[in-house]
């Protein structure tokens, strides 16, 4: 694993824009002034080894993380979860009917010395899907085509969602988002995953998750033209959906509407998930030790707030890496992570984002920033890997 410069296509930010990529907007903390979201001025190259290293990784992250979720409905752990009380038999019925699920993504720390460490995963909501599945492939194609790319997760979105039509309890899917993002990215986010299940041959639509209606008559979800919401893919936090008047209508409409990503996935999307993992399997080379409510005997750590987001309201307790950030999350508790910092390369430390479509690790993307934390000002940088 090693980073690298290159020189940018002379005409990339059409290139981008002409493949969805039309949020980029400048990633704040770049060395040496203002830097674009999409960097193609660097990128990774990683040796086969290390891409067949961190996809074993991966799934076999997964399916720990499966585990993880079985043991805490089985033991009724959801009070650990922050999470308000009338929804856990919810999510028990979620997971017990297997409601089922499209992607991931794991942030994970690697420097090519070492197997990859669990930072989080993003099971609910992960963006940075396009700039991934897409436009780092033609990025890829036009500069280095006789180099290779670990991403195939345009296609196993693609099959995936072939796999579970008959699964869901319409075939014509819903895609919905939020007006309150201002930056567009989940819009363009839903807009892609709506590419991929009309190309798996499903009918969709897209709106606003605030342009959604409620019909109390027959006690349905209806769109704006009036037609009744049956499988829906949201891209809103579900803790924000229980948070509201309109969850309850979403969580007790269940299974007669079908919300992708499932309920259940509450569970992985909570840092709270990293301390179950760590009390699963102690020691485990994938993960970093993480406790509940407290550092326990770690002198060294990150405090994560179980439903952050975007690396709002982290704390390292590190001798001379003493860092806080802002934000709104924390009142719900706090995970304490061991501090194990990114890598950094030319200044620069990169968090490996890597894809689960279905039950496969699908592939990888790249963020990047000169700070300890990855948060919603890291670039995105490409990666390849060269024929030997």
């Amino acid at each position: 694993m090693r980073r690298e410069r290159s020189q940018p296509r002379p005409d990339w930010r059409q290139k981008i824009e002409s493949q969805g990529l039309v949020f980029g907007t400048p990633a704040r903390n770049g060395v040496g002034g203002a830097r674009p979201y999409w960097d193609e001025s660097v990128h990774y190259v990683f040796g086969l080894d290390d891409v067949l290293s961190i996809e074993a990784d991966v799934e076999l992250l997964h399916s720990m993380c499966q585990d993880a979720v079985e043991h805490v409905v089985l033991t009724e752990r959801y009070r650990d979860f922050g999470l308000p009380e009338w929804v856990w038999p919810h999510i028990a019925e979620s997971w017990k009917r297997h409601d089922p699920h499209v992607y991931g993504r794991f942030d994970l720390r690697y420097d090519g010395k070492g197997p990859a460490k669990l930072l989080e995963y993003n099971a609910d909501t992960p963006t940075s899907l396009l700039e991934a599945a897409v436009v780092q492939w033609y990025w890829k194609t036009d500069v280095f085509p006789e180099d290779d790319q670990w991403n195939s997760i345009h296609e196993k979105l693609v099959e995936r969602w072939a796999e579970i039509a008959d699964k869901l309890p319409s075939k014509e899917v819903h895609f919905t988002w939020s007006q309150a993002d201002p930056s567009g990215e989940d819009h363009i986010t839903t807009a892609y995953l709506q590419e991929t299940a009309a190309e798996a041959g499903l009918d969709t639509i897209g709106l606003a998750i605030e342009e959604i209606g409620w019909d109390a008559e027959l006690g349905r979800f209806v769109d704006l033209a009036d037609v009744s919401m049956k499988s829906v893919m949201k891209l809103y936090p579900w803790e924000w959906v229980v948070d509201e008047e309109f969850g309850k209508r979403v969580v007790e409409s269940l299974p007669g509407t079908l919300w992708v990503e499932p309920l259940w996935k509450m569970l992985l999307s909570n840092k709270a998930i990293l301390a179950v993992l760590w009390e699963m399997y102690p020691g485990h080379p994938n993960l970093l030790p993480a406790f509940l409510d407290d550092p326990g005997l770690l002198t060294e750590y990150v405090r994560k707030p179980k439903l952050g987001r975007e690396g709002a309201n982290i704390q390292i307790v590190a001798p001379g890496y003493e860092t806080q950030t802002t934000g709104v999350y924390g009142q719900e508790g706090f995970v304490y992570q061991a501090f194990d910092p990114l890598p950094e390369f030319d200044g620069y430390r990169p968090a490996l984002g890597a894809w689960i479509v279905g039950d496969h690790s699908a592939g990888l993307g790249i963020r990047e920033t000169a700070g300890l934390v990855t948060d919603d000002g890291a670039a995105f940088v490409p990666h390849r890997i060269p024929q030997s």
